[in-house]
């Protein structure tokens, strides 16, 4: 049951913000009917013949490649989603000036399909992919509807730019990312564990006295939040 106190809270402190910035993870998206990562019925819990954080790691990507793309077609690629309630409340508040910047762990692009322009993709994108080869740039109809392994016209593997599992994160979207949290006056963190570093630690960066996390489930870092509401993203942001 949602706090209907903590929601009214909620809505007070966007009211009072005008530099929100927006924190989320795979939660975000299960309300556009994509699962999530690390709850009961997310990706990590399914029976997979490997381990699916083994699967998305760089190592298995290069020794593996086959069956990774086979993994990743079925379980992150998602040509029928669309945005939820979440991706245009936040669009909204950006329309409206409050909302300065969108990061987001997620590799859909569905923030910047709901009208979101500033957004800070952590983990890459599922919509790019190129050439590792020849730099040839691919849409994401060319690796989700290919068979095997997706090569260019030149030979080459063309690998999605997501950012895997021993992988770095771009130094120009951290830096981004950075400063978005360290100016804002108020930090929505969203359906995200907080587990996965080193995007986690992002927050550290915020100074501020708003800080809120949103989460179907409790997590580790509920404590270190200001206000805590459990429930679904886009339900919960849509009341305010």
């Amino acid at each position: 049951m949602i706090s209907q106190t903590s929601v009214q809270r909620l809505k007070e402190m966007i009211s009072s913000s005008n530099n929100i910035v927006f924190f989320g993870g795979a939660g975000v998206l299960t309300e556009s009917g994509i699962k999530d990562f690390r709850s009961a019925d997310g990706i990590y819990m399914m029976d997979y013949k490997y381990p699916p954080e083994s699967v998305l790691s760089h190592t298995f990507y290069t020794k593996h490649t086959e069956e990774f793309f086979d993994f990743y077609r079925k379980y992150l690629c998602f040509p029928d989603a669309k945005p939820n309630s979440a991706h245009y409340k936040l669009a909204e508040l950006e329309k409206q000036g409050k909302l300065k910047a969108v990061i987001t762990q997620n590799v859909d692009g569905l923030h910047q399909r709901a009208g979101s322009k500033c957004v800070y993709e952590l983990h890459g994108s599922a919509l790019r992919n190129y050439c590792v080869k020849c730099g040839k740039f691919h849409d994401f109809d060319f690796v989700y509807r290919s068979q095997g392994i997706p090569e260019c016209e030149c030979g080459g593997t063309v690998k999605p730019d997501v950012v895997l599992y021993e992988e770095s994160l771009d130094s120009d979207v951290i830096e981004g990312a950075v400063n978005a949290i360290a100016n804002a006056d108020m930090l929505i963190v969203a359906g995200t564990s907080l587990t996965v570093y080193p995007a986690a630690g992002f927050i550290r960066y915020y100074s501020g006295n708003n800080l809120v996390l949103i989460n179907k489930d409790s997590t580790e870092k509920d404590d270190d939040f200001g206000l805590v509401i459990h429930g679904k993203v886009g339900e919960i942001l849509s009341k305010t």
